[in-house]
């Protein structure tokens, strides 16, 4: 298989975006949405069964972009997540699918009552 190597990456870290080229097409990817469907066992699980819904990312940001090899890319997310290998495969298919794959999440989260809305906990001092 070949592997999709973008030919152009930019973060805009203030805005928590994500733009990755591929021949002619530029795709935005959001920090939540990329978090949300993190590669990592975390997430996904072990199987489709397994996979866990994560809520509650809608403020989370890319903190770095840490390149592994020429295949993919590791990102930390602001929540301290950080164990996502994101291949070039992957990406590609996060870019091309985002329409699809953002409408099945938010559906997840009406499904589950759960909210792309942080939760904050009061600390007493």
């Amino acid at each position: 298989m070949t592997t999709i190597i973008p030919s152009n990456i930019h973060l805009h870290q203030r805005a928590g975006i994500l733009d990755l080229t591929w021949d002619d097409a530029t795709y935005s990817l959001t920090a939540e949405y990329l978090r949300v469907h993190s590669p990592s066992a975390e997430v996904q699980g072990h199987s489709p069964d397994q996979a866990v819904l994560e809520s509650g990312k809608r403020g989370v940001r890319i903190k770095t972009l840490d390149p592994q090899g020429h295949y993919a890319v590791r990102i930390e997310f602001s929540d301290g997540h950080d164990s996502g290998i994101f291949t070039w495969e992957y990406l590609h298919e996060l870019a091309t699918k985002h329409d699809i794959l953002w409408q099945r999440y938010l559906d997840a989260l009406h499904r589950q009552g759960a909210s792309r809305e942080p939760r904050f906990i009061a600390v007493s001092h």
